[in-house]
């Protein structure tokens, strides 16, 4: 019997390798079909990567809402049950409007940061909100572009601490949108350290699934989706 901890607690250090640890059983168990999954949601993100506008407004909005869907698979799984590729969907099923609207505030805070810092540095809103430095015709242009999105990014940091735990604890507990991302701040907030190395540890594994063409992606990205829900039950739950 495990009972939740509001706010969730503080864990050792060494948990944020634990985390992807035991992200790595989840993915064992059935490695084909979170493989499907991964490339299911790959050719998702990629159209609406394709549609201009609504389609990236799309992205911000799903991704929670696919991130649930990760969730109960992964419990799927701990409980015997097959993981399928409709529990990529589960969201849409449980919780819409919350995560969706957990999206939103996701959108809505990007956009504002975005226009803040482009304003600050002159540079171009759409390349912030992409990521990516466009071509520009001077070192110096590019340069402001880089670290406007450096700024950016350090900004943007306390929204995805809000957002990271959002979609367990709407659809297994019930919370709104904005309780969901309070409490998935103050557990990030908490376990500062073990986000840390758990960073330094995705950072490596990272270098080393890209080198094969990217395709160590495909068994490391379903690692990390499933290590969202390992580390869940560690911050926020307790026997």
């Amino acid at each position: 019997m495990t009972t939740y901890v509001a706010g969730g607690k503080g864990v050792a250090a060494g948990r944020g390798w634990d985390w992807i640890a035991a992200g790595w059983e989840l993915f064992k168990r059935q490695a084909g079909m979170w493989i499907a999954l991964a490339l299911v949601a790959l050719v998702i993100f990629v159209v609406l990567a394709f549609i201009p506008f609504i389609g990236s407004i799309a992205s911000f909005i799903l991704t929670p809402v696919f991130g649930a869907g990760v969730v109960i698979g992964c419990r799927a799984i701990e409980e015997g049950r097959p993981l399928e590729i409709g529990h990529l969907f589960g969201g849409f099923r449980e919780k819409l409007g919350p995560l969706a609207t957990v999206g939103a505030i996701y959108l809505g805070t990007a956009v504002v940061i975005a226009l803040v810092v482009g304003l600050a540095t002159g540079a171009s809103i759409f390349a912030l909100m992409s990521g990516a430095t466009p071509d520009v015709a001077t070192p110096a242009a590019a340069l402001t572009v880089i670290l406007a999105l450096l700024i950016m990014l350090a900004l943007l940091l306390p929204v995805v601490m809000a957002i990271w735990f959002a979609p367990p604890l709407v659809v297994f507990h019930g919370k709104s949108a904005v309780e969901a991302m309070q409490e998935s701040f103050t557990g990030c907030l908490r376990n500062i350290v073990p986000f840390l190395v758990y960073g330094v540890v995705t950072l490596g594994l990272g270098i080393v699934a890209s080198i094969p063409l990217g395709l160590g992606w495909l068994v490391l990205g379903p690692v990390l989706a499933a290590s969202l829900y390992t580390s869940y039950k560690d911050i926020y739950l307790t026997a």
